[in-house]
């Protein structure tokens, strides 16, 4: 704890000496005084990649979300993310960082979304809940199950709004299929399977980046690392493809687990649970391989309400999205581009009565509702769909799966203290090691 505040002291009174403006004028924001700052939540995006680009794009069609400030390592995001915004704007307001602790100290930003890879998710995340911002951040909420709980406990200690990136609950045909789920037109469901991508199997790409080179000038790598751990810079483990290696993401599994298995959950009510026990198998490169995230995955999952859950990528009789299977061998299907199926068909067109189940829904239907709710429950201080104490039951059981195909051995977990029972060796995997000065 000490060391922790610490860090947070040195590098919030360090990033103080850097000089930025605090207060922010109604022309630079483009409102031209006419709209009351408290109409408005003010906000800025952490980290301009592809991602972060993707939330910049949903959130300048929101009137009311205003961007007063992007953050990046990398001088071409930062640059690219300026001018999208500044031209959306008409203005030239938009202020640039590349620390994030700068972008924490202005008292003026309500919140920040957060699109940076999934090592450095724990610590920027922390950061910015403790210093009082809301938090709009990509699933799977976190590298590793440690920094995700830390995640969760920050965002009720600090009474913080907290949306993840599992935007799929906002979409028609997901809300439909868990709903006729969850009120019960399946019966008993005994078991789900969740399609996930395999993969990635791109070795052309792979064999043009294997020479250790210099950064590229615009790139701080030393600060893109971050708390991961300190390795020569490698484009094929930097931008768009650090999540094939371990030390930095989790693969496919961990990816998608955020999304197909939060709809899972969803449907199944298991948004405060998890699973009992989970084993795997997985086809694994060589650890020192640049790429060594599972290529292809199979994971079990028991719950202790009877239900079988059944994780896969690159196994062909597992669908890609979600299927709930009841005692009676009825199912329900749903997966992205709107598809809805079922057996027997007629169970799509069962009406939900007043009494019964109905869960959150969005104004459109689309991914777009999901960014338009983050903003409305800043405003009106309730819960998201997707706050990140469920986000972090939705992804347990991919991380359990990832360290059950590590280890060879079925993880018996306690979904009630969320801890592993019985293996010491299983238990220390639930977190990763951060460089210095790095700790949450």
């Amino acid at each position: 704890m000490t060391d922790r505040r610490r860090f947070l002291g040195r590098v919030l009174a360090s990033s103080a000496m850097a000089g930025f403006p605090t207060i922010v004028k109604g022309s630079a924001l483009g409102l031209n005084g006419a709209v009351a700052a408290s109409d408005r939540v003010v906000l800025a995006t952490i980290g301009c990649g592809g991602m972060g680009n993707g939330h910049i794009g949903h959130f300048l069609k929101i009137p009311a979300a205003q961007y007063v400030a992007v953050c990046d390592v990398d001088e071409d995001h930062l640059a690219a993310a300026k001018a999208r915004i500044d031209t959306a704007y008409e203005n030239s307001g938009c202020v640039t960082y590349r620390a994030i602790e700068e972008v924490l100290l202005r008292p003026d930003i309500d919140a920040v979304t957060i699109a940076l890879p999934d090592h450095w998710h724990g610590i920027a995340s922390v950061l910015a809940l403790r210093q009082k911002k809301d938090v709009y951040g990509e699933k799977p909420l976190a590298h590793t199950f440690s920094e995700g709980l830390a995640i969760a406990d920050a965002v009720r200690k600090n009474n913080r709004i907290w949306q993840t990136g599992s935007w799929q609950r906002s979409v028609a045909n997901f809300h439909r299929a868990c709903e006729l789920v969850r009120n019960g037109r399946l019966g008993k469901v005994r078991a789900v399977e969740v399609g996930l991508p395999s993969g990635p199997f791109d070795y052309g790409k792979l064999k043009d980046q294997t020479q250790f080179v210099e950064p590229p000038p615009q790139l701080n790598y030393e600060r893109w690392l971050g708390p991961g751990p300190e390795v020569p810079y490698w484009a094929g483990r930097c931008h768009g493809t650090w999540r094939w290696n371990l030390s930095f993401g989790g693969g496919q599994l961990m990816d998608w687990v955020g999304h197909h298995n939060d709809i899972a959950h969803w449907g199944l009510g298991f948004d405060e649970t998890g699973p009992v026990s989970v084993e795997g198998q997985g086809e694994y490169p060589a650890r020192e391989e640049l790429w060594n995230s599972a290529r292809r995955y199979k994971i079990t999952a028991q719950y202790a309400e009877g239900v079988t859950s059944t994780i896969a990528g690159g196994v062909p009789e597992i669908r890609m999205g979600t299927r709930w299977i009841g005692e009676n061998g009825h199912w329900i299907y749903v997966n992205r581009g709107k598809q809805l199926e079922a057996e027997p068909a007629s169970l799509l067109e069962s009406v939900i009565g007043p009494d019964e189940i109905h869960l959150s829904k969005g104004p459109s239907g689309t991914e777009h509702d999901h960014y338009l709710q983050f903003i409305e429950c800043v405003k009106s201080r309730q819960e998201t769909r997707t706050p990140a104490r469920i986000a972090l039951r939705s992804v347990t059981p991919g991380w359990l799966g990832q360290i059950a195909m590590l280890t060879g051995k079925r993880i018996q977990w306690d979904p009630h203290l969320q801890v592993i029972v019985d293996s010491s060796e299983a238990s220390r995997m639930l977190s990763q090691e951060m460089r210095e000065p790095y700790r949450l």
